[in-house]
């Protein structure tokens, strides 16, 4: 082989390679859909909320895997689709019309979006691209029920109207339907889980709503210490249990 075909083949080679680890790197997105200007309205306008990451065109990197942690952890909600349009700013120039009608620019990116149908104005995810934080945004953002590790469904819906209700007569039969689905709970993780919102609502009859905002901080702090694995992790699933109440509270704002 000459040198002049040596060295094409050994850039073709190098191409090749670039070519691969892109795909790989992109394809990591278990359960996205890949949206672009044509399909962008149509699709989501079906979801009751639609969590869309605006990208390059072939993502890679923490923010991306974590981006993908989050798809897997949603598939399995019907309501809520999960997806990416990747942003070309050469050749074509594909999906440059998308990421402008929202106001964003690369050097932003990735950005997250969540729609809720029947709005047209997107909220525009601040946070951390990790998959707890960003799972208690879509939680709290779309009111949607997805499962947070530590909630239980029956009590997430228990804490929802304990917080709707203002009357104190209202709020102590709640928490006694929250003590006998405790009762009823036999593996001994729910139990725990359970045991965590009725000693909330106990708190909120004797101390009212400000305990909500305290224990928020206070749970919060303590997990961003020094922590063992499993400590940080119960204090993550309290956390969860805790935003099922920050969800119907208005007045609660503590920012997690």
């Amino acid at each position: 082989m000459s040198p002049s075909l040596a060295y094409a083949y050994f850039i073709l080679c190098i191409i090749s390679s670039l070519s691969y680890v892109t795909s790989a790197a992109s394809s990591n997105c278990q359960g996205c859909v890949q949206l672009d200007s044509y399909s962008f309205e149509k699709v989501v306008s079906k979801f009751k909320a639609a969590i869309i990451k605006i990208d390059v065109a072939y993502p890679y990197g923490e923010k991306h895997e974590q981006f993908g942690k989050l798809s897997a952890a949603l598939s399995a909600n019907p309501d809520i689709l999960v997806a990416e349009v990747g942003v070309k700013d050469y050749g074509d120039k594909e999906n440059v019309d998308v990421a402008e009608r929202y106001k964003i620019v690369k050097e932003d990116y990735p950005v997250m979006l969540l729609f809720q149908q029947g709005k047209t104005e997107p909220i525009r995810y601040q946070g951390e691209f990790k998959l707890d934080v960003m799972q208690r945004f879509v939680s709290s953002t779309s009111g949607l029920w997805i499962g947070l590790p530590g909630c239980l469904e029956v009590f997430d819906g228990l804490a929802n109207r304990f917080v709707a209700a203002s009357n104190p007569s209202d709020r102590k039969e709640i928490l006694r339907q929250a003590e006998d689905e405790w009762d009823k709970v036999s593996l001994t993780s729910e139990r725990k889980s359970a045991e965590v919102y009725v000693k909330v609502m106990r708190k909120m009859l004797e101390k009212g709503n400000d305990f909500l905002g305290s224990e928020l901080s206070r749970v919060d702090t303590l997990r961003k210490g020094k922590l063992s694995k499993e400590k940080k992790d119960e204090m993550d699933r309290r956390l969860n249990i805790l935003q099922s109440f920050q969800m119907a509270n208005p007045t609660t704002n503590v920012e997690l």
